[in-house]
């Protein structure tokens, strides 16, 4: 495992354990079992560290999309295919989703840029945008259609972490939510 992995792995624990500000970069390095002189070699401030750790995993999600999202032909088959996904991504990697929603809600957030603000979202806005182009989906603002999506898929994942459901439960709420989610902006 290569420095900056070591560096991410133990930021990731961290940060999602004791938050951005609770986290000093001593406690990281010591975790990553790095100098601290090694963790600001590969990045400049905490600040660069939690963004450059956020692109990462989200990095890794989108690659996890383009996996396992089948090419479905309708646009509810394409819209449902990329939310279970993510869904069973968060599953899987609960801790690396937590500090996707903990970055959500930060003050990180305003601190990305633009173009890779745009980057992350375009696959899911051109979906919506295709929806409602289509009549298909109601005609919202495309950013209003991609918050409910987002804050529908973290506040399920909070309540799949909270309510300690089993696995072959939870596949079948997950499924279900989508319903609910498609009956709400259709």
């Amino acid at each position: 495992m290569d420095k900056v992995k070591e560096i991410f792995a133990a930021a990731l624990k961290l940060f999602v354990e004791y938050g951005f500000h609770g986290t000093p970069t001593s406690k990281i390095a010591q975790e990553a079992g790095v100098a601290n002189g090694t963790l600001f070699h590969y990045f400049k401030t905490k600040e660069d560290l939690i963004i450059a750790l956020y692109i990462d995993t989200k990095t890794r999600l989108a690659q996890h999309l383009i996996e396992n999202v089948l090419p479905e032909t309708t646009l509810k088959a394409r819209l449902k295919n990329r939310y279970l996904q993510v869904m069973y991504w968060a599953v899987e990697h609960s801790t690396e989703f937590r500090f996707i929603q903990q970055f959500h809600t930060s003050p990180f957030l305003s601190r990305l840029s633009a173009e890779e603000m745009y980057r992350q979202m375009k696959p899911d806005l051109d979906l919506i945008e295709e929806g409602i182009a289509a009549k298909i989906i109601k005609p919202r603002p495309i950013d209003f259609i991609f918050s409910l999506f987002s804050n529908h898929i973290y506040g399920l994942n909070q309540y799949l972490i909270s309510a300690n459901i089993p696995a072959a439960e939870q596949n079948k709420l997950i499924e279900d939510t989508f319903e609910l989610l498609w009956g709400m902006i259709t």
